[in-house]
């Protein structure tokens, strides 16, 4: 038996080359699927419910993948639309399908998988303590599952029963990046711990090859090994390579955990069949006791303005781990002064991150005694609203400019700033509040398909 996987990207909207995708097709796939989302970028997308790449990007992508699978007569899975796989991300993906099937005369079976929660089941859930979490992980009460906006990351399941009902296009919500790759050859009765390998190998697209590339991957599942190649000639895949990506987004290298159970590649091995194809072997997959969905959170905790500057004077520089504290004790005084008692200095926030300096590393940074000739100084107010922020932010950033420097007689510039006004606006600022796991009574009771017929 073999099963042919086309990975065409690492995310909807990232981007491939046609005669990439052209490759692929020639080489007649089973599926086509591609992932469309993530929490790499931080919690921003599934709290406010915004795509991270653009409409005209992800439709690019999207019009040449329908095409492709119009000519193949196969299915095409996308997970994690609209960057978060919120409700509104896979509605957002599926107008642009819409609209892209009216344009070029594309006609398919469309089925949509929605994986935001419902609070009133998570609350019933948590109460008989079937919400645990991982590690790490922040405490949470009923409060946080039902102030956050919450979804599920769906195993092939519910990607397998649209298939099964007909769906020639699947749009699913928060999904598990190796589930896409994983649903039809699982159904199709692929070896579990292959077909699990395989779909970790190609969830991000060209990640994998050398050097890494926003482009596809093509996968050959067979009995006993998966071959994976790249779809340009032009780029390498080696055993390296191949192996390093079970390090990706995993805290074991060898133990990968999925909604039913863990991918153990310990005994995988890698070959190199020539420049661009590599051959693995030997993953086992063991299912697990308890079947366990993973939740992601994210709720509003304020708005921000921010102001971006530099320094290039090593008096100035010195001076700071002294004068920082005392601007922001300054500021607080005049937080009460400004607005009355109106607004409480203890919600908001003001921070100084120098970049040069301790922004990235910290304490950690190996090079942190070194003189430091020049900084770049990211100021950040974070209030309950924008106006606050933005108002707390003008005195702050005017202030930064003339911070008192004893060795300085007389008023001296500290903090340059490169745009007028300096005040940007950030708008709002969320938090994830989740790294938990539920257990459902069926690997289907979180998630709603939705089928409708899009014609010609």
């Amino acid at each position: 038996m073999e099963i042919r996987i086309l990975a065409p990207t690492g995310a909807l909207g990232a981007g491939f080359p046609v005669e990439s995708l052209d490759r692929g097709v020639a080489l007649r796939p089973h599926v086509i699927a591609c992932d469309a989302g993530s929490t790499d970028s931080g919690p921003y997308y599934l709290g406010a419910g915004q795509p991270k790449l653009s409409r005209e990007a992800v439709g690019r992508d999207l019009r040449l993948l329908l095409k492709a699978r119009d000519t193949l007569g196969v299915p095409l899975i996308i997970g994690s639309c609209g960057t978060s796989g919120r409700d509104v991300g896979v509605d957002l993906v599926a107008d642009i399908a819409r609209e892209i099937a009216q344009q070029e005369g594309l006609g398919f079976k469309l089925a949509l998988i929605y994986a935001d929660q419902d609070p009133d089941y998570l609350t019933k859930r948590y109460d008989q303590g079937r919400v645990r979490p991982l590690q790490p992980a922040p405490p949470i009460d009923v409060s946080t599952l039902t102030e956050s906006h919450v979804v599920g990351m769906m195993g092939v399941e519910p990607i397998q029963q649209a298939l099964r009902d007909g769906a020639e296009v699947v749009l699913a919500g928060r999904a598990s990046d190796t589930a896409l790759f994983a649903a039809l050859p699982h159904a199709m009765g692929a070896d579990p711990g292959l077909t699990w390998h395989a779909a970790k190998t190609v969830e991000c697209g060209a990640a994998c090859a050398v050097p890494p590339r926003p482009d596809g991957l093509f996968v050959h599942l067979r009995d006993d090994h998966f071959d994976v190649q790249t779809l340009d000639p032009s780029v390498r895949l080696t055993p390296h390579s191949v192996a390093a990506h079970t390090l990706y987004e995993n805290a074991n290298p060898y133990l990968i955990t999925e909604p039913s159970g863990v991918l153990d590649t310990s005994n995988a091995t890698y070959t190199a069949v020539d420049e661009r194809t590599v051959r693995v072997a030997g993953a086992e997959y063991v299912p697990s006791d308890t079947y366990t969905i993973k939740l992601e959170g994210s709720r509003l905790v304020g708005y921000q303005t921010i102001a971006i500057g530099g320094i290039r004077d090593r008096v100035v520089i010195e001076q700071l781990p002294a004068l920082l504290p005392m601007a922001k004790e300054y500021f607080r005084a005049k937080i009460r002064d400004v607005f009355g008692g109106r607004v409480d200095p203890d919600v908001i926030d003001i921070d100084y991150r120098l970049y040069g300096q301790d922004a990235v590393l910290g304490a950690n940074d190996p090079d942190r005694d070194q003189p430091v000739h020049e900084l770049g100084v990211l100021i950040t107010v974070t209030a309950p609203t924008q106006a606050v922020a933005h108002a707390i932010s003008t005195f702050v950033a005017h202030s930064s400019s003339h911070l008192p420097i004893p060795q300085y007689e007389g008023l001296a510039s500290t903090i340059a700033f490169p745009f007028s006004p300096p005040e940007i606006d950030r708008g709002p600022l969320y938090e994830f509040t989740l790294n938990h796991v539920v257990e459902p009574t069926d690997p289907h009771e979180m998630f709603r398909t939705v089928h409708e017929e899009v014609k010609p």
